[in-house]
Order: structure tokens, then sequence, then C-alpha cells
């Protein structure tokens, strides 16, 4: 096997000297071996090949970039490598770049030969182009994952979660070949050798090349729909086009980063099937037997969060006649039992009275009694829209992740962003700040509005943040002054996503954070506007799920 990390990668070529190309796409556990031989701020895909291709003993990769060039330098220079290339790959796609590629092809296929010894199989060339020929884009409807590669698992999963055909035009994903030239069967080898290298290189750029134009034709199918753009943390190039697409593209467009390592699914999957609901384009899905039965009037939704299990219940009118607020647990679907039973309490009736109950949540896939489900930026944005019909801008804080989310003015959600990577900001970050100082987080709530002295609380992470706090304590800093800078990092954090999220006023906010007017009064001053509260901020999901209950079997 000789591996390989590029499109521009002459794999018809290899194959035809006895080799078998494999891509590095894969995801590794971590990055221990490549920042040993790097640094820790090298492109994720990069470190994930080195991680990989240390374990090869062929490869070959091309300079697209210098985190490539980099891995190539780091493996030559470790060396152990039967065979290990560098393909001078051009910028442009003019006569004389492809004279060049043409020459470095040669020179590879003589290379590559003496290693493997296996002369030129133009019988295996030629099936294998013919192989990679153009395949058509998806006849119907389709979304397509654009920006940098993607790992086959977190393609295998973004194809998993939404409705529609998914096309890969990735840099590393959208490889066709046009057809063979006349005379193929006999044209000398540097003749043949002189098409390949144009082949390769009228294929639709990456962003490494200097003329870009072929890149629009990959946003104007009139079958696309929307629009999944990928970066790589660390990657210099796509997050430029990314900002540029989102400004000349009506097209919907949802964003997600990775690393090469194995993503939280969970996460990943509200992220793709939020941004599939905001499109109209659900799963069908299949009625889950639940808790209702003929004549039954009333509607329920659950909000499973990572830290509280919200529901609320409805009748045929939108009125709440029961809601309820517990902890998740260490299983939802123990917490998710737990939010019925108090409500039926509250009702005096059993399960059986629910026509509908839907789920929200982390947790929505593991509510047994569930007979439908949508992700929370599809319920905080209905169950908003009805308690502050003018909000155009969610702001919710949860126990480990934020959101913002924009809405329209018939509620519908226009965009929206999360934080769901680290518990920054969250009401988790609360919690631990609180046991630092030793209080609850109700009696937090209040010290932190009689702040007297301003405090800076540099630091968002909550470990780093925890060891400032110990040191401002140590220091004989009130506690009150204390929370008051911690209150502030918080609303400098997530004003700065609701301006990336293009968020504008009225603002609304939910999630238990809310109830910490400490954290509202400091958001309110970096937004510029006032901030509604609903009378209990944690049920806005829930809600929203209840009132969709209601409109899909009321």
């Amino acid at each position: 096997m000789i591996g390989y990390t590029c499109k521009y990668t002459p794999v018809e070529l290899l194959e035809a000297l006895g080799g078998y190309p494999v891509m590095l796409d894969r995801e590794v556990g971590d990055f221990q071996q490549a920042e040993r031989l790097t640094h820790a701020n090298l492109c994720c895909h990069a470190k994930a090949a080195l991680e990989q291709g240390g374990a090869m003993e062929e490869l070959i990769f091309t300079d697209c970039c210098d985190s490539t060039r980099r891995v190539y330098d780091v493996l030559r220079q470790r060396g152990g490598h039967r065979f290990l290339a560098l393909l001078d790959l051009p910028h442009q796609d003019g006569p004389c770049a492809r004279a060049r590629l043409r020459d470095a092809l040669i020179r590879l296929a003589g290379e590559y030969s003496a290693h493997t010894g296996v002369e030129f199989r133009r019988t295996v060339f030629l099936a294998q182009c013919r192989r990679a020929l153009a395949h058509p884009l998806p006849p119907g409807p389709f979304l397509a994952v654009l920006g940098a590669r993607m790992s086959r698992p977190l393609l295998e999963l973004v194809r998993a979660k939404l409705p529609l055909p998914v096309a890969d035009l990735t840099c590393s994903g959208n490889r066709a070949l046009p057809p063979l030239p006349p005379g193929a069967d006999t044209l000398p080898f540097e003749d043949l050798m002189d098409w390949y290298a144009g082949a390769l290189l009228s294929m639709p750029p990456c962003m490494r090349m200097a003329d870009l134009t072929g890149r629009r034709a990959l946003t104007e199918h009139p079958g696309l729909k929307g629009i999944v753009y990928h970066t790589v943390k660390f990657c210099d190039y796509y997050g430029f086009e990314y900002a540029q697409l989102q400004k000349s593209l009506s097209l919907p467009m949802i964003k997600l980063e990775s690393d090469f390592t194995p993503q939280p699914a969970g996460q990943l999957a509200t992220r793709l099937e939020a941004f599939a609901e905001s499109l109209g384009l659900e799963f069908s899905r299949p009625a889950a037997p639940g808790p209702s039965g003929a004549g039954c009037a009333l509607f329920a939704g659950i909000d499973s969060g990572s830290t509280s299990t919200n529901m609320v219940v409805l009748d045929r009118e939108r009125n709440i006649l029961a809601s309820a607020v517990v902890r998740t647990g260490a299983k939802a679907q123990n917490g998710a039992r737990a939010a019925l039973d108090e409500v039926c309490r509250q009702l005096g009736c059993g399960p059986e009275a629910f026509s509908a109950v839907l789920a929200t949540g982390y947790g929505r896939g593991n509510i047994p009694f569930a007979t439908d489900a949508r992700t929370e930026i599809t319920c905080h944005a209905k169950g908003a829209h009805f308690l502050r019909p003018q909000a155009r801008t969610i702001i919710d804080i949860g126990g480990q992740d934020s959101k913002v989310i924009c809405l329209n003015e018939t509620g519908a959600v226009t965009g929206f962003l999360m934080n769901d990577k680290c518990a920054a900001g969250t009401g988790r970050f609360l919690e631990m700040m609180a046991r630092t100082l030793e209080l609850d987080l109700p009696e937090m709530s209040r010290r932190g509005l009689e702040w007297k002295h301003e405090l800076t609380i540099s630091s968002m992470c909550t470990v780093f943040a925890e060891s400032e706090v110990i040191s401002l304590i140590a220091d004989n800093h009130a506690d009150s002054d204390i929370i008051h800078g911690l209150c502030k990092s918080i609303a400098a954090r997530t004003a700065a996503m609701v301006s990336r999220a293009g968020g504008v006023p009225p603002y609304i906010m939910t999630g238990g954070v809310a109830r910490n007017l400490g954290v509202v009064r400091a958001l309110e001053e970096q937004l510029g506007a006032p901030i509604f509260l609903p009378e209990e901020p944690d049920l806005c999901g829930a809600l929203g799920a209840a009132l969709l209950a209601l409109e899909e079997q009321g």
C-alpha cells in the first residue's frame, strides 16, 4: 500500500506501476506521535496523516500546502520508509504548468517502477482512468459538503444524518478525470503523461490553486439545496472561502470544524438535524409507541438536556397545564421518566392521557415513550416565538453548551451557532465557580449584583478560570467582585457568538443561566439592548416541543 492525501495524486499511474494507493482519510485517537515529531498547532489533517503515515512503508505527498510539506520533511528526516516521495504540484493549469507536471510524473514513474520492479502497464492505467471519469451529481435535490477534506467516518455520519443525497465536493473528494484522448492505446508514454497532467490540473481547483473560478460551478447546480461547509482545525485555507460564501450565496449553509479525531456524534447530530429542519427536509419518522390514546387532549414536550430534563404539558388551546424540571442524572431515560411521573402527579392522570410526546435535547433519541423528536434548535425557536413573537435572536445558555438562534418575523430559524466543544460560559462553568467560592447558584446570582470594584477574569477555560478565581480569593478580593468578573467574561464570550451568528435585537434569553441576573445585566451592557427573560427560561425548549406535538397531532 502507498498512502496519499491529495486528489491531485496520480493514483492511476501508481496502480499501473504495481502500487495500491490508499487515501489517508481515517480519524485517529490522538496526536501523540505527531506532536513528538512536530509542533502542536500544525493542521490537524497533517497531524492525522503523520499518525497514519508513520505506520506505512510507502507514502507520496503533493506540496499542496506548508503543512503537507512539513509532514514530508518530518518523515524524511525520521526515515524508515521504503518509498517516500513529494510531487511538485503547480499552482496553475496553463501550458507551462502542464509541461512541468508532465515531467514530474515521468520522473515519479521511473522512481516508483524502480522501487516496485513493475514496468508501466498501459492497460491498467487506461482502465483506472476510465473508472475515474466524472460522475454526474445526483439527478434530484441534493446537499453538498464543501471546503476542506473530511474524514471518512465524519462524511458517513453527515450522510446518515441528512435526508437528501450528499455529494462530497471537498478538496479531496471532488476527484474526476476527463475522457481519454483519441488513440490512448498507442500514444507514446510522454504524450500520454502530457494528457494525464492536463487531466489532473483540469479538476475543480482546491484553495491552493491560483485560479479558483472553477470552484464557483460547485455552488451553481440547480439541484443544490444546501451546503455543509467543512474546515479543519489549524488549516489556513478554507475559513476564508467560508466567509466569502456567506456573503455571496443565498443557499443555506452550516459550518463544521473537525480535527480528524472521533467527533461527539450527539452534538454533531443536533447541528445536522437542525440544519435539515431549517430546510424543511426532516427525516420521515415512524410513529413510536408512546403514551397516546383515542380522545386524549394532552400534548407534551420533553427537553432532555445534559444537566436537567424539562417537561411541559399543553391542552388544545395551548394553555400550560403542568411542567417539571428534574436532574437528568446518569441516564437520559431515567430523567425523562422522572419528569413524566411529576407532570402526571400534577395532572392526576397516567401516561395514557397524552396524545403525543415530542422529545428534544441531546437525549431525545433515548426516551422510549416519545412519539416524535426534533432538535433543540427548532424547539427553542418555537417556544421563544410563542413567548415573545417580536424576538429575533434567542440566546440559550444551558448546562453544557450555548446557542444563538436567529429568527424571522414568522419565528422560522434563519441561522444558528452552537458552542458545544467546551463548557466555558455555561451552567457547568458557573457551577464549578460557585463551588470554588463555596456558594450555591442562587446565592452566587444575588451576590454578583452587589459588586463594587471591576475585576477581569481573562480565561474562559474552566480549569484556568478556577485558578484565577483562587488567586483572586487569596488576594482578598470580595466574592461579589469576583462573580461580577465571571459574569463579564461570560457576557463577552456570548456577545461575540451573537455577533458571529448575525443576531439582532429584540433578544430573548433561555436556559438555566438566564436565572443569573448578573450574567444577564452584563450581557445587556455588551449588546447595548435589553433582553427579555421568560418567567421559566429553563422550559422554553420543552414548551416548543409541546407546541410542535400539538400542531402535528392536535
